[in-house]
């Protein structure tokens, strides 16, 4: 079999500064998660987060995320009262939040204890700074999941951003605080894996892991 050789005229690529650097990976997690809750076009914008049921079992869905803080270490993302998730998250409150982006080569694997707050400060004030099309879901009579005959009827275009008051009622904010930060770099050179864990006493510890 014949091994194929690197082109010796190829491009010599430069790799980011993190690479090598465990408190710059560290720093790099939260910034693209920052910028995931501020960028809608971002591939952090929308991670996917697990539940346990009642069952003991795994629940994933894709949600947005609404904002993120790495003094506070917290996660904010919107749900409704009436969904299974808000269910799962009274019963247990381990969450594991998941982000990849296919163009950065970059997965992190957060692991969280979510609180649910409604009709609080917290939640008033998500609330208001919602736009009306995200509002559009907490208004709908049926609970998310419910079972139908039919699918739903489509609004008119006039009546789609027509919010009532009373949506506010179904509405959470989950906020989750992150105690565990996998991280993972995928490039052709060598991989690279790394792990922080919080501690109240010792805050963020963090070492590499064989990827």
């Amino acid at each position: 079999m014949t091994t194929l050789e690197p082109r010796s005229d190829a491009p010599h690529r430069v790799l980011p500064g993190y690479y090598n650097n465990l408190q710059g990976s560290f720093d790099h997690a939260w910034a693209m998660m920052v910028r995931g809750a501020v960028d809608r076009r971002a591939a952090f914008h929308t991670p996917a987060v697990a539940t346990v049921d009642a069952a003991g079992e795994p629940s994933q869905r894709v949600m947005v995320l609404r904002a993120a803080d790495p003094v506070a270490r917290t996660l904010r993302l919107h749900t409704d009262v009436r969904s299974q998730k808000f269910v799962h998250i009274g019963r247990q409150p381990r969450v594991s939040v998941l982000f990849y982006d296919a163009h950065a080569k970059l997965q992190i694997r957060i692991g969280a204890r979510a609180r649910l707050h409604t009709g609080d400060d917290i939640a008033r004030a998500a609330w208001a700074a919602s736009r009306p099309q995200g509002r559009l879901c907490y208004e709908q009579a049926l609970a998310p999941g419910e079972a139908v005959d039919a699918p739903l009827p489509v609004l008119p275009a006039d009546q789609r951003f027509a919010v009532a008051d009373d949506g506010e009622r179904n509405f959470a904010v989950l906020m989750a605080t992150v105690d565990r930060v996998e991280w993972l770099y995928l490039a052709i050179e060598g991989h690279r894996r790394a792990l922080w864990t919080w501690g109240d006493a010792a805050g963020w510890q963090g070492t590499w892991l064989a990827p």
